[in-house]
């Protein structure tokens, strides 16, 4: 994967406020997949049952998506995520999400997504289907 692309879609990541909220960090990018990692913090996490809200979880997971997807160079937007949660992460612990491509046309590409604990235990699964505008990244200069 081009080193630039890497970078830009890494210091992307760090200036996005949804990110920068939930404390999501992107621990690895390559071609169609990308790593994205948080820790599960209860005080700002949790749901009404004082486990893992599955809004958090769901972040984590389309922040390693939508990492993956950009990967292509150019703006990708989902067209469809579809999640199963499996199990509920421990408190305090590190979630790691990753995304990689499994299929891809022109116009569109699907994902494969996971999410698991620090324990390698398996919370979550998603599939995901991605949109390629064919639109340049607004934080890539044109001389790529």
């Amino acid at each position: 994967m081009d080193q630039k692309l890497a970078t830009a879609l890494l210091s992307a990541t760090q200036q996005e406020p949804m990110a920068k909220t939930l404390g999501l960090e992107v621990v690895e990018i390559a071609e169609g997949f990308a790593a994205v990692e948080m820790v599960y913090r209860p005080e700002a996490m949790n749901n009404l049952f004082g486990m893992a809200h599955g809004g958090a979880i769901f972040s984590l997971l389309d922040e390693a998506f939508q990492i993956a997807a950009q990967t292509i160079g150019s703006i990708s937007v989902a067209l469809n995520v579809n999640i199963t949660y499996l199990a509920a992460p421990q408190q305090g612990t590190t979630v790691r999400a990753e995304a990689k491509e499994i299929s891809a046309t022109r116009k569109t590409a699907t994902y494969e997504l996971r999410a698991t604990g620090e324990d390698g235990n398996l919370l979550a699964i998603c599939q995901a289907v991605a949109y390629r505008t064919g639109k340049p990244l607004p934080f890539l200069s044109g001389d790529e």
